[in-house]
């Protein structure tokens, strides 16, 4: 039995999960995962974080074409539907979905870990990498990071809104050429994609679009703000209003002026590190052969 991990990357929906399966994998350690990608960019950059074999395979459908029938698969995307999560179930001998949808509904041969349901065959976990939750020196007062796609161009319609709170920049992965000139004016300084983890760990107070990114930098000691996308999910918002986590809706700049005035005060809940549970409920899962049943 072969373990796959496949996560659904890409120019239009950014790299979050891809962050998060870096982190799994890294926790897993000594099981052997080979990652599956719906990108290929990434997919030939997936060394720089510790993962040593991956694939883009650029469609879904394309998962049975490098996995086979028996096989174990982690699966993290939204792209699931009844028919699909049903084949899937069948296809593989384990598999183990990954939700934010706090209305998710599990499928009884189906294994889920999910940062707010509780129940068999459930690991109720919010996966952050490790090394995030070393405490770090907040040298950052503000930075904005918008997250690794942007497609439409979104933030650089709404510099205006930046401009005047002397925030720093992290820059995203799927961003396009001359993209980054165009919006750096708007703020104090830039941090290439590269110093991402850097970025997060060291900023103070960081505001960003990026679910996974909020819970970094919550995890560092950091005070973030969310600022939720019209065109994202709001699977979070349950999540980041338990934690205290200040909430923007879209581009909305007195929303964001607010937000910044009173954020030190704010009191944040700390982020519980689930590794070890996660860790434990995968190894177990993975690690044992077995069929699936109801």
């Amino acid at each position: 039995m072969k373990i796959f991990y496949y996560v659904h990357t890409g120019h239009r929906i950014g790299l979050d999960r891809f962050r998060r399966a870096a982190a799994i994998i890294s926790a897993l350690g000594d099981v052997d995962i080979t990652l599956l990608t719906s990108d290929f960019r990434i997919a030939s950059e997936a060394k720089e974080y510790g993962i040593k074999r991956s694939v883009g395979i650029d469609l879904v459908r394309n998962i049975p074409q490098i996995a086979h029938h028996r096989d174990a698969l982690i699966f993290d995307s939204a792209e699931s539907n009844p028919t699909m999560l049903e084949d899937m179930v069948n296809f593989f001998s384990v598999f183990i979905r990954i939700s934010d949808d706090p209305n998710e509904v599990k499928h009884p041969k189906e294994f889920l870990i999910s940062p707010y349901l509780e129940g068999d065959k459930i690991c109720k976990a919010t996966v952050v990498g490790e090394q995030f939750f070393e405490k770090t020196e907040k040298t950052i007062e503000r930075c904005f990071f918008f997250g690794d796609d942007d497609y439409e161009k979104d933030l650089e319609k709404h510099l205006d809104m930046f401009a005047p709170h002397k925030m720093d920049l992290g820059l995203g992965f799927y961003y396009f050429l001359e993209y980054e000139e165009s919006i750096a004016p708007a703020f104090e300084k830039r941090y290439e994609f590269e110093e991402y983890e850097m970025m997060i760990k060291s900023s103070q107070t960081l505001v960003s679009a990026s679910p996974q990114a909020i819970l970094e930098n919550l995890a560092s000691g950091g005070r973030p703000i969310y600022l939720q996308r019209p065109d994202y999910s709001k699977d979070f918002i349950e999540l980041f209003n338990s934690l205290h986590v200040r909430i923007i809706d879209g581009f909305n700049n007195q929303e964001l002026s607010l937000a910044l005035s009173k954020n030190l005060s704010q009191n944040h809940h700390m982020l519980q590190n689930d590794t070890h549970k996660m860790t434990l409920f995968l190894k177990e899962i993975l690690t044992l052969p077995r069929i699936n049943s109801n």
